[in-house]
């Protein structure tokens, strides 16, 4: 292998809190660390929640990774249940080109099939059951079909059954998603279905006969006196369990470290030789037998308090984020929260992207998932500094570039439902491994991240209710209402202070003079014309509104003798101006009637307005005797 290169490697999974992905990937880490590999996980909890469009959005993080980026691929295609996405995924590294190795799979001749023999290891456990336990009707607890490992331990529990003339009752056969809850639900479906208590529950993995086992007990069976439970993996805490776990033993860490191996060889393009590692039988107290040697019982209660410790310390702390995430009302403070709170994991890096238009309004006609395209990075911390980035190519998937190798980046998903607004990274972390709780962290962050966008959208349609209630849509002027309310406060402070104010009312001339005879839209357009007109007079603090029809009014709160002279002087110039620029058959005229008072106490806005209009009339009276008024309304 080139020395001087540093590879790059993308891992596709779902269910980090999941015991086998989990020592997989432990083992991908610690092989990755020491050969200076920089490794980056797309991980989804899809399947986790029973919602369709939950596990869209969770999804979309597969489509994140630029396979030119990547000199090889690992395929944990096996803890994906999605069809579709784990079909995107496959069509995909095929189109690539670059080597990449699945994990118990031989559907794909292109990739290399790290693979431990279940079959033997299903076939032994089951054997064991029936000869030495003497277990005649069983039912069995499978995970999905459209995983081989479920499918290859699920035929080899039929072969073995088959071989000792036993019948395989399929009502006795539930389907999971080898969850942990799935070995509950089937507990729960089996107490509803009627069947007698079977001799045992011989499970397709570790996390389901663990709860298998908690559900019995509930309903006042025991594990083994009354029926067997088996399991498969041979996990931390099967082995630790009470009455431990009948299991399978599998070398998983072995299994990532020797799939980041095979990687390396098929980049310095040898071909290597793969053979299949051997899984071990452990017969123990869930199937009557004898407990095995336990781990050191010591070493366990330290682990299993340090483990609880560190669980209710990241619950505190995720009840804090999701309380002070409650309280923002801007994107600012959401990412300062956010920030505060990744500071405190033991984290080298976190980098928030989310989409260019995660603010837009939700399009429910999107489609299911898209390529990222222009991504914006708010948020970039690390024990050195916090930054952002505002555009970058989601091809890029980072805003910026790492400088050197070793690194464990996890891509996690930000979404709502099917929506996508983003995703998360970490660098070098075992948060995402090591807690049971980051799946509850996205969530968190995800649906605050849409509370913000919902809130910021809201409040552009107050603020549009708002403008419609105060402000005229004809002349972009205040309306009636807009005029009172943000004359009021002015007005009670020149009472207050005894300041001297004038109130302008402005009436147009001709209106209907034009509406007859060159139409409405003709109307409206000198109306709009007029209305800037008294807008341009308003350069020193003045406040305009368009009092209804063709009335205006115009309040000037720092008023002398001299400011309706001033004003009518300016008012007629700027029309006189209009007319000239906009060149119509008609002439905009308006009359003013100006207002100039001292108030008082005694005074209130709507008498001094009604003065105003008053002289107003006056002069348009005034037109009317010195022309015909035709053109006059």
């Amino acid at each position: 292998m080139n020395l001087g290169k540093v590879v790059n490697i993308a891992v596709f999974v779902a269910g980090l809190d999941e015991e086998y992905q989990n020592n997989i990937i432990i083992g991908i880490n610690e092989f990755s660390r020491r050969n200076n590999i920089n490794v980056s996980y797309f991980a989804a909890f899809g399947g986790m929640i029973d919602s369709k469009l939950y596990d869209i959005g969770e999804y979309s993080i597969y489509d994140l990774a630029n396979l030119e980026k990547f000199d090889g691929a690992i395929l944990m295609t096996n803890t994906i249940n999605d069809d579709d996405a784990k079909n995107r995924i496959i069509s995909r590294i095929k189109d690539s080109g670059i080597p990449a190795v699945v994990f118990d799979c031989d559907d794909f001749e292109e990739f290399y099939n790290i693979s431990i023999n279940n079959t033997i290891a299903m076939q032994e456990i089951v054997r064991h059951v029936i000869q030495k336990h003497d277990a005649k009707v069983i039912n069995y607890i499978s995970g999905p079909m459209s995983n081989p490992e479920a499918v290859e331990r699920l035929q080899a529990f039929r072969k073995v059954m088959a071989e000792n003339n036993l019948r395989v009752d399929e009502s006795r056969i539930y389907y999971g998603e080898f969850r942990s809850f799935d070995g509950r639900d089937a507990i729960e479906e089996y107490m509803k279905s009627g069947l007698s208590l079977p001799d045992a529950f011989i499970c397709a993995n570790d996390a389901m006969a663990l709860t298998a086992i908690s559900t019995l007990e509930k309903y006042g069976f025991c594990i083994p006196l009354d029926v067997i439970v088996t399991g498969f993996d041979y996990t931390y805490s099967a082995r630790n369990f009470c009455p431990s776990l009948t299991t399978v033993k599998r070398p998983l860490k072995q299994m990532g470290s020797y799939a980041c191996n095979v990687i390396l060889d098929l980049i310095d393009g040898k071909k290597p030789v793969l053979d299949k590692l051997e899984a071990s039988c452990v017969f123990t107290e869930s199937c009557g037998c004898e407990m095995q040697t336990p781990d050191n019982y010591s070493e366990y209660r330290k682990v299993t308090y340090n483990k609880i410790e560190k669980t209710n310390s990241t619950i505190q702390k995720l009840n804090i984020l999701d309380a002070r995430l409650a309280e923002t009302e801007t994107a600012e403070e959401h990412f300062e929260v956010i920030k505060n709170f990744v500071s405190e994991l033991d984290c080298e890096k976190f980098t928030l992207c989310l989409t260019s238009n995660w603010q837009d309004n939700y399009n429910s006609s999107m489609p299911d998932y898209y390529v990222f395209d222009s991504m914006t990075a708010p948020l970039i911390w690390s024990k050195e500094k916090t930054e952002s980035v505002e555009f970058f190519r989601g091809n890029d998937m980072q805003p910026v570039a790492a400088e050197k190798g070793g690194n464990i980046n996890y891509y996690l998903p930000l979404h709502f439902r099917n929506k996508v607004l983003g995703y998360y990274i970490i660098t070098n972390s075992d948060f995402p491994i090591d807690s049971l709780l980051c799946h509850t962290f996205s969530m968190n962050v995800s649906h605050s991240i849409e509370n913000i966008r919902k809130l910021s959208h809201i409040n552009k349609a107050m603020e549009e209710l708002n403008k419609i209630y105060v402000i005229d849509p004809l002349c972009d002027i205040f309306n009636r209402n807009g005029f009172i309310k943000s004359t009021d406060e002015i007005f009670r402070e020149c009472v207050k202070n005894s300041k001297k104010i004038m109130i302008t009312f402005i009436d147009m001339d001709g209106l209907k003079f034009i509406n007859d005879n060159y139409g409405h839209d003709e109307g409206d357009f000198a109306i709009q014309r007029l209305a800037g007109v008294i807008k341009d007079c308003c350069r020193h603090g003045e406040i305009c509104a368009r009092f209804g029809g063709d009335e205006f009014v115009l309040f000037d709160s720092c008023a002398n003798d001299s400011s309706a002279e001033s004003l009518e002087r300016r008012f007629n110039a700027k029309l006189e101006n209009i007319n000239q620029i906009i060149n119509k058959p008609y002439k905009i005229s308006a009359s003013l009637g100006s207002y100039i008072a001292k108030v008082d106490a005694q005074d209130t806005l709507y008498r001094i307005i009604k003065q105003a209009d008053e002289l107003m009339y006056e002069v348009k009276k005034k037109k009317k005797n010195s022309r015909s008024g035709a053109d006059i309304k």
